[in-house]
């Protein structure tokens, strides 16, 4: 932190933490961010690493804006998830590092946010910096977790005696019941 004053990630304003060029680094247990805990194995939450971040405030310049406060934010965690291939735990690391730029008003952000090349967000007087840093951290999930080799083999295709179960043609059956119940003449 740049000044000796507490800085509440809840309620950052963000206009004197970038004029300041403030820092604010810290952990959090995963349980605190319940939406990321969501995505996580169960029963793993209390054994999850904290989540570390860390935040640098600064002016910029924005294309189309000029100067504009913004918010330099890094952060790193490790969750167990399940493996898609073979159903066991997985450690999936995760690494945010993304540049924020602040303006007035909703339209100027989503106008200014189609032609940059880092995200602009609307200026808050209170922003909520864990939240941001959670939607990050969400948005960097794997789509499929899996290992890059599994621990233990995967099943093998069906065995021998169940070879002519599955041979069994799926509409058969139904094209047996359309042949009974059609109407007789």
């Amino acid at each position: 932190m740049a000044s000796g004053r507490r800085i509440d990630p809840r309620r950052l304003d963000v206009r004197s933490f970038a004029a300041e060029g403030a820092t604010l680094d810290g952990e959090w247990a995963l349980g605190d961010l319940a939406r990321l805990a969501s995505a996580v194995e169960p029963g793993s939450i209390g054994d999850a690493p904290p989540i570390a971040w860390h935040v640098l405030g600064a002016r910029a310049r924005l294309d189309g804006a000029g100067a504009s406060d913004a918010l330099v934010v890094a952060a790193r965690a490790a969750l167990s998830m399940q493996c898609q291939r073979c159903l066991q735990p997985v450690e999936v690391p995760l690494h945010v590092d993304r540049r924020f730029f602040f303006v007035e008003g909703e339209d100027s952000a989503a106008a200014l946010d189609l032609e940059a090349d880092d995200d602009v967000l609307a200026l808050q007087p209170a922003f909520d910096l864990r939240a941001l840093i959670e939607d990050e951290l969400l948005l960097s999930l794997p789509l499929i977790p899996r290992h890059e080799v599994c621990p233990e083999p995967l099943p093998l295709p069906l065995a021998d005696e169940d070879e002519e179960a599955a041979k069994v043609l799926p509409f058969a059956g139904l094209a047996a019941l359309r042949k009974r119940s059609a109407p007789r003449s």
